[in-house]
């Protein structure tokens, strides 16, 4: 029996966005040695040693430290891989890119066929900063890679750095894209779905919006975002502040804390609700050393609980479609106090150094735009063959 046909109405799902930038020298098309990194090669090489395999093959161990079982944490958790990190992961660590693999064949079977592997936009582009062409080529070009490699078109697609507009989302929804992730500051106001009323159409009126702007949206159910298009997304908003204990309060010190905290997440309702966390994947074993561990640990614990079950965002939404809708605040991410800012104005997401600003990066960013509108008007004269 799957997962999924549990009895309990409580559902746990854990996200992790696993992202390295291409650290090829253009050039060489190769990783040259990294000093920071030893004594690895480079820093692909000591964080796949210490996250990306680890999570393949993770050690559960008792009170003695002894082996009790080594589990694939990618077939128990939702996640997904930024293209070029997962390419280099099949040409420079096979064996991990197989356990990857095989994790996500395992979650088609656990969750009614859903799988638990997550597109993402193929550059970690900040789509909200992209004009529409390159937007599209961007979802496209992440659909294709999650093809190649899964061999089934995705439900859900990861923005980088949850970075969105509502100009974005409608764009992966014409693309198929079911649902996405969105931290929970990133909703504007949400309100009931009328019963009966169609998904694809926009409501006409005004009414019955409740303002979430301080970050009060309720985490535990998923939201529909309708266009005037006709098409529509689901959209989940994960739990702040436990993905923050994830992150940066030590939650991963204790695999039994980490699951009695994710329990700690459910109202006292019959209702059904999803408790959700996403963090950047690299948190389970290379951020936290042994955070792998804690992940398996916390997942077992979870397993063996029958009043809780373990789900991915794919298979809650076909049980447990959105009966409300929302909409967000345009121009946010997860990772910037000031929107989007600190990928194109110096916005003071600096690191605190003193003296230090990134004044550069508005006249930067506006020559690469400037570059882009020039190449794009005149490749759009030119004619191969001039009548």
């Amino acid at each position: 029996m799957g997962i999924l046909m549990a009895a309990s109405n409580r559902f746990i799902c854990i996200h992790g966005h696993f992202y390295q930038p291409p650290r090829e020298n253009p050039w060489l098309e190769t990783v040259e040695t990294q000093d920071t990194a030893a004594p690895y090669h480079d820093w692909n090489e000591r964080i796949c040693a210490e996250c990306y395999a680890p999570n393949g093959a993770a050690r559960i161990v008792n009170n003695k430290n002894q082996i009790m079982r080594i589990v694939n944490n990618y077939a128990r958790i939702s996640f997904n891989f930024g293209p070029t990190l997962l390419s280099w992961l099949k040409e420079n660590a096979p064996r991990t890119y197989r356990m990857i693999l095989d994790g996500e064949h395992r979650s088609r079977k656990s969750f009614s066929g859903h799988s638990s592997a997550m597109a993402q936009v193929y550059n970690h582009i900040i789509l909200p900063l992209a004009d529409e062409r390159d937007s599209i080529t961007q979802i496209r070009w992440g659909i294709a890679d999650y093809e190649h490699h899964y061999g089934t078109p995705p439900e859900g697609m990861w923005l980088a750095e949850t970075a969105a507009d509502t100009k974005s989302l409608e764009l992966l929804a014409q693309h198929g894209i079911k649902f996405t992730l969105l931290a929970p500051h990133q909703c504007k106001r949400i309100r009931p779905l009328t019963r009966g009323e169609g998904t694809d159409t926009p409501a006409k009126d005004d009414e019955g919006w409740i303002d979430t702007a301080n970050a009060t949206v309720d985490t535990t159910c998923p939201y529909l975002l309708r266009f005037d298009s006709g098409v529509a997304i689901a959209v989940f908003f994960y739990n702040g502040p436990d993905s923050r204990a994830i992150a940066f309060e030590g939650l991963l010190n204790s695999g039994e804390y980490f699951a009695a905290r994710l329990k700690a997440g459910f109202k006292e309702s019959a209702e059904p609700q999803l408790v959700h966390v996403a963090t950047d994947g690299e948190s389970y074993g290379h951020h936290h050393r042994h955070g792998e561990m804690a992940l398996a640990y916390a997942l077992r614990l979870i397993e063996d609980d029958k009043t809780v079950n373990l789900a991915n965002y794919g298979s809650y939404l076909a049980q447990f479609p959105p009966e409300y809708e929302c909409e967000i605040v345009d121009n946010t991410s997860w990772s910037c106090a000031h929107g989007i800012e600190r990928w194109r104005s110096d916005c003071g997401c600096n690191g605190g150094k003193p003296g230090f600003n990134q004044l550069w990066r508005a006249p930067l960013r506006d020559a690469l735009d400037e570059l882009r509108d020039a190449s794009a008007a005149s490749k759009g004269s030119l004619r191969l063959f001039p009548s």
